[in-house]
């Protein structure tokens, strides 16, 4: 098959529980980093990977999410009228820079759902699927990276990253049998394993390039806790059924739907911006020296 991706697969449909209250009325994709929402982070990075098509799976309470990727004409209007040229660019980049579908997840039953309730905006050809609360900042962009391994290996690609052992019951942990430099088998996916009990330390980090056949398994995967249907599960069954590819990608990963995560991600993305680095980061030397003289 060829393996040429030109869409992606965002699910972003879920209730975003770990920033409640906000995300009661705001999605978690649409919380701010700097000017930008989380989501425009995430789709920026799929474009520079070459991808001509995102498809959005959302939910009821994600409208907001729809409205920010459309035309508001009243404000470009009154942009235009007003002279602010450099914020009009901005706000029509959000519109320009992608074909957007949209796709509703009727009812919550988990990630693998998500990615099914996708399966007639596919199609039959090989698609990215990438999270809507991982930002992926990387040289060449992440997503490029697991393309450019699954048009070398041929195959469906997994994007795999060392954790600590800390953190190993947090993901789902990848079997492999290496292969060379970056790439490795994929055998099988452990779902958030007790450490002693882990195939590896490389979690399951980074999104996927998959083929369509996974939309048969995942139509007969059984339904795991909670009554969710896993892409894990999905994975396990296709790895039986042919050639799976692991590949650890470069680069710095943010889980914007983390708390500490996102700030981590506010801090070190706002000291890179060219309009406010340079007083955020005199900023956090004054209030550095301030707490040092309250501890002496």
């Amino acid at each position: 098959m060829d393996m040429r991706v030109r869409k992606a697969v965002i699910p972003a449909a879920g209730f975003g529980t770990r920033f409640l209250p906000v995300t009661k009325t705001v999605p978690k994709e649409m919380l701010p980093i700097v000017d930008k929402p989380v989501i425009q982070y995430i789709v920026e990075e799929a474009v520079r990977s070459g991808i001509e098509e995102i498809i959005l799976v959302t939910s009821a309470n994600k409208k907001a999410l729809e409205d920010f990727f459309d035309t508001n004409f009243e404000l470009e209007a009154n942009l235009a009228a007003t002279g602010k040229h450099e914020l009009l660019a901005k706000v029509r980049h959000t519109t320009d820079m992608a074909s957007v579908t949209y796709v509703r997840q009727k009812h919550p039953l988990g990630n693998g759902h998500a990615v099914l309730a996708a399966k007639h905006a596919v199609g039959d050809e090989p698609f990215a699927v990438l999270w809507g609360d991982d930002i992926l900042l990387g040289e060449p962009p992440v997503a490029k990276q697991l393309i450019n391994a699954a048009v070398r290996a041929g195959g469906p690609v997994v994007g795999v990253r060392r954790v600590d052992p800390e953190d190993i019951e947090k993901y789902g942990i990848v079997e492999i049998e290496r292969i060379e430099g970056r790439v490795s088998r994929a055998l099988s996916v452990v779902e958030k394993p007790k450490r002693s009990a882990a195939p590896s330390d490389l979690a399951q980090i980074g999104g996927f390039v998959l083929t369509p056949e996974i939309f048969d398994i995942l139509e007969n995967t059984t339904e795991g806790t909670g009554g969710e249907i896993y892409l894990a599960d999905a994975l396990n069954v296709l790895m039986k059924q042919r050639a799976v590819f692991a590949y650890e990608f470069e680069g710095t990963r943010y889980d914007a739907g983390d708390k500490l995560d996102f700030l981590r991600a506010t801090i070190e993305l706002a000291l890179a911006d060219p309009e406010v680095g340079d007083g955020l980061r005199a900023y956090l030397s004054r209030r550095n020296l301030t707490e040092n003289r309250r501890t002496q």
